[in-house]
C-alpha cells in the first residue's frame, strides 16, 4: 500500500513539474531525487540489496543493457516517424517542444543545449526510476502478486506517467488527451519498461536497468536534437 501510494504521489509530482507553471519544474528532479534515497530510508542493507542495489557479475551486462536500451530508444523514434512524422502527435516531437518549453535557450547553441538537457537526463531519471519502479515498487507488489502480475503492474504506472510527456498538454480550457497517440506512446513506455525489469531479474541488480535507461534517453535525445529540433517553431 505504501509503495502504490508513493508511486501516486511521484506520478503527480511529474505531472505538476512538466505541466504546470514553470515555477512548479523542480518537482519533476526533486521526484527523481526522492525515489533515489527512498531504499536508504526505508530498507534495511539486505532489503537494498533484495531490490537489486549490487552489482552484476562482470562488465557484458552492461553491453547488453546500453544495447537494448538504445535499440528501444530508436525503435520509438522510428515507429513515431512512420506514424506521425515530424508533428504534434509524433511523442518526441513533444518531448522536444517540453525541452525548448522549459530550457532557458538564449545564447545557447543547439550542442550545449544538447549537453544541458541529456547530462541530467541520463543521471536523475535512469538512477531515481529504475530504483524506485523495478526496484522498491517491483519487490513491493511481489509480496502480493506474481513476478509477471508485478512486472505489468510497476510497467502500466511507468507508463502512463509518461503522459505528461506526451498525449496530455495542459491548454486553456485544461488538460486535453491526445488518446490515439497516447495509448501508441503509453504502449511503448510499457514495454520499455518490461525490457528494464527484464534486465534487472536477469542479472539481479538494477545497475543494468539503469544503463539501459540512460542508453535510452541518451539515444533519445540525439534523434530530437539531430533530426527534430530545427523543425520545431522557435
Amino acid at each position: 500500500m505504501l509503495a502504490m501510494l508513493l508511486a501516486s504521489a511521484f506520478i503527480a509530482m511529474r505531472v505538476m513539474g512538466t505541466l504546470g507553471p514553470l515555477g512548479l519544474f523542480w518537482m519533476l528532479p526533486l521526484s527523481f531525487c526522492v525515489m533515489a534515497a527512498l531504499p536508504w530510508i526505508l530498507l534495511s542493507p539486505h532489503g537494498r540489496r533484495n531490490i537489486g542495489l549490487q552489482a552484476p557479475s562482470g562488465k557484458a551486462p552492461y553491453a547488453l543493457a546500453l544495447i537494448c536500451g538504445a535499440a528501444a530508444a530508436l525503435l520509438c523514434f522510428a515507429l513515431g516517424m512512420l506514424l506521425y512524422g515530424a508533428t504534434p502527435d509524433n511523442w518526441f516531437v513533444s518531448i522536444a517542444a517540453s525541452f525548448r518549453r522549459t530550457a532557458p535557450t538564449a545564447g545557447l547553441s543547439i550542442w550545449m543545449l544538447h549537453l544541458m538537457i541529456t547530462v541530467p537526463a541520463c543521471i536523475f531519471s535512469p538512477i531515481g526510476e529504475e530504483i524506485f519502479f523495478r526496484g522498491v515498487l517491483q519487490k513491493a507488489l511481489e509480496e502480493k502478486l506474481s513476478v509477471r502480475s508485478s512486472t505489468c503492474v510497476e510497467a502500466g504506472l511507468f507508463g502512463l506517467a509518461h503522459l505528461c510527456h506526451h498525449g496530455l498538454s495542459m491548454t486553456a480550457a485544461g488538460l486535453s488527451l491526445n488518446a490515439a497517440s497516447a495509448a501508441v506512446w503509453v504502449t511503448l513506455m510499457f514495454a520499455t519498461a518490461c525490457l528494464f525489469a527484464w534486465l534487472r531479474r536477469r542479472h539481479a541488480s538494477l545497475w543494468p536497468a539503469m544503463a539501459a535507461h540512460a542508453a535510452f534517453n541518451l539515444t533519445m535525445n540525439a534523434v530530437i536534437f539531430q533530426f527534430l529540433w530545427p523543425t520545431l517553431p522557435l
